[in-house]
């Protein structure tokens, strides 16, 4: 594998390259493709995001149009659905647990860039994986930050902005995200 993309995926800083820019320009192809498959043809949406993924989808449901940067760098558990309008950029690892919902337009983003410009402009970059336990709900419009994990059984309302870690079986609100109750389950 790509020395680049290892340091990607590693969280460490790293500059793109042809290779790269190669495994990105694939994984829009089949966005693209996935997106433009009738959703009555399930058999061939089901082929093109394992192939995107790079691992057979098990009970999973992604509406159209989705989004991503690698595919390969994304794993999903059994019974994830992911509505209309979502992004993963998984530059990081980006891990759904069993039965994690996302509403329309969320966004989970991996990328970090340097504070200062000189470094930012030069095109390094870093990223941190995020991780959504079981049993998740992110209503629409929620974007989660990198390095962020979300608890098992956590409930993120509509539109907030998730930057810090959220324990298990909690709901949270706002931008940022704060806890504002415990769920009992």
């Amino acid at each position: 594998m790509d020395v680049e993309f290892m340091k990607m995926i590693n969280g460490e800083w790293y500059q793109g390259n042809q290779t790269m820019s190669q495994m990105l320009r694939r994984a829009k192809s089949l966005c693209f493709k996935y997106n433009q498959t009738d959703p009555a043809d399930r058999q061939r949406s089901k082929e093109i995001l394992a192939e995107l993924l790079g691992t057979e989808i098990g009970r999973v449901h992604i509406e159209q149009p989705f989004a991503c940067d690698y595919g390969i760098n994304i794993t999903l558990g059994e019974g994830v659905y992911i509505n209309t309008d979502c992004y993963l950029m998984d530059c990081a690892p980006i891990k759904l647990g069993d039965n994690v919902f996302m509403g329309p337009k969320c966004g989970l983003y991996t990328a970090i860039h340097p504070l200062k410009y000189a470094e930012r402009n030069t095109g390094k970059e870093a990223a941190a994986a995020i991780t959504i336990e079981d049993n998740c709900w992110l209503g629409g419009s929620v974007t989660v930050l990198p390095g962020v994990t979300i608890g098992a059984g956590s409930v993120i309302g509509a539109g907030s902005v998730v930057t810090k870690d959220i324990p298990a079986n909690s709901v949270a609100v706002g931008n940022p995200a704060r806890v504002i109750r415990t769920i009992t389950q």
